[in-house]
């Protein structure tokens, strides 16, 4: 079996991405990129891509640069990628990585080389006819509880009105991130009291500070503080990415479990979070961090460090289907990210949407990634 073609295909939403003050869904994702990976027997490979879609496509498509062996460095991906055995996963990740190496090996082309990782761990799922939690180890879990994962509101009150929304579908637990949080400090915390007073004490609230408001690790830690009456199971992205050392100087401060890494890339990233950042919970997002093929690794360090990983997956149900089966293969896991926002590149691209179950998401168990891509509804939101 050998790859026969790759494609990076860009999808556009009729909606723009919005938050506002009332409590009403985020439309979410504006663009998205698809990556389908296709073999000579007929099998295909799928995963999303959250980035910069029309750059993602320009790294598949370049051309080859050299014929030389041994000079692989400013490849497209795609070249690199067609004629190889799709089984090979290790090595064809190595290979993307060091035919890209000069224009690569963080950003836009890693995002890329990880959807096509995990279209990749698609393929072997589909050709064993097995779920990717099996080739990757094993499953600890059938289903892992999800948060419902969504934008800060604007008022106190839309935070109500927003996690009796979110409760009464069933979620235990909430996220709120981004949208207004960070230019009032307190209005920060009404927010937050707010969304811990519908909350109750028996379900968890999340906090995502969004590190586009710049701070110092004083700053952070301040914030934290303010924040941590209120009980959040963490708090997430409050510095930089690469601010290692402040991250360590936060979470050596509070006592509230500090989150990061959904900006991070490749296990020598993770590496960096760990020992140099201190942090307690690791995000990666399997479409940013390198795919599966580095996912499992972080998961293997992260429990050699006594870390928890709870991975990043605010897209579609691709990606979300990845995270599951990523969750199932770790031993200890306590969350999964849903993204609620009700736009069609997050709530249509799959035949069989993942479905929550008394706050719970069932892990996938057909072959690969077990969930099916609707080609009829790529089409319709198709721009390239």
């Amino acid at each position: 079996m050998k790859i026969a073609s790759v494609e990076l295909i860009v999808l556009k939403s009729p909606g723009l991405y919005n938050n506002s003050d009332s409590a009403a869904e985020p439309e979410g994702p504006t663009y998205m990129g698809l990556v389908k990976v296709t073999t000579d027997t007929g099998l295909t490979g799928w995963s999303d891509v959250e980035t910069c879609a029309p750059v993602a496509k320009a790294c598949v498509d370049a051309p080859k640069w050299s014929l030389e062996p041994g000079m692989e460095c400013f490849d497209g991906l795609a070249t690199l990628l067609v004629g190889e055995n799709p089984l090979e996963v290790e090595r064809l990740w190595y290979r993307m990585y060091r035919g890209s190496i000069y224009y690569g090996r963080r950003g836009v082309a890693l995002q890329a080389i990880s959807a096509l990782d995990i279209a990749l761990w698609d393929i072997c799922g589909k050709a064993y006819g097995q779920p990717v939690h099996i080739l990757l180890g094993g499953k600890w879990r059938e289903r892992v509880r999800a948060y419902a994962s969504t934008l800060f509101r604007g008022k106190p009150e839309a935070m109500t009105e927003a996690v009796e929304h979110y409760t009464a579908q069933g979620f235990t637990a909430v996220k709120f991130g981004w949208g207004g949080f960070g230019q009032n400090e307190r209005r920060d915390v009404a927010l937050v009291e707010a969304a811990r007073e519908a909350l109750g004490p028996e379900r968890d609230l999340l906090v995502d500070t969004g590190w586009f408001v710049e701070r110092t690790p004083k700053e952070a830690i301040r914030l934290v503080d303010s924040l941590a009456p209120y009980r959040p199971y963490f708090v997430e992205e409050l510095l930089h990415p690469e601010n290692y050392d402040g991250y360590r100087q936060v979470a050596e401060a509070v006592r509230v479990p500090i989150a990061c890494g959904e900006q991070e890339a490749t296990d020598w990233g993770f590496q960096q979070l760990i020992e140099r950042g201190g942090v307690d919970i690791l995000q990666p997002d399997l479409t940013r961090c390198g795919g599966f093929t580095v996912g499992r690794k972080i998961v293997h360090m992260a429990e050699r460090a006594n870390r928890l990983v709870v991975p990043h997956s605010w897209s579609s149900d691709l990606l979300t289907a990845a995270s599951l089966h990523l969750t199932a293969f770790a031993r200890r896991a306590e969350f999964v990210e849903f993204n609620t926002s009700q736009g069609p590149l997050s709530r249509a691209l799959v035949k069989n949407p993942i479905g929550l179950e008394a706050g719970y998401l069932r892990v996938p168990e057909g072959p690969g990634l077990g969930v099916d891509v609707d080609e009829e509804v790529v089409e319709r939101y198709r721009i390239t």
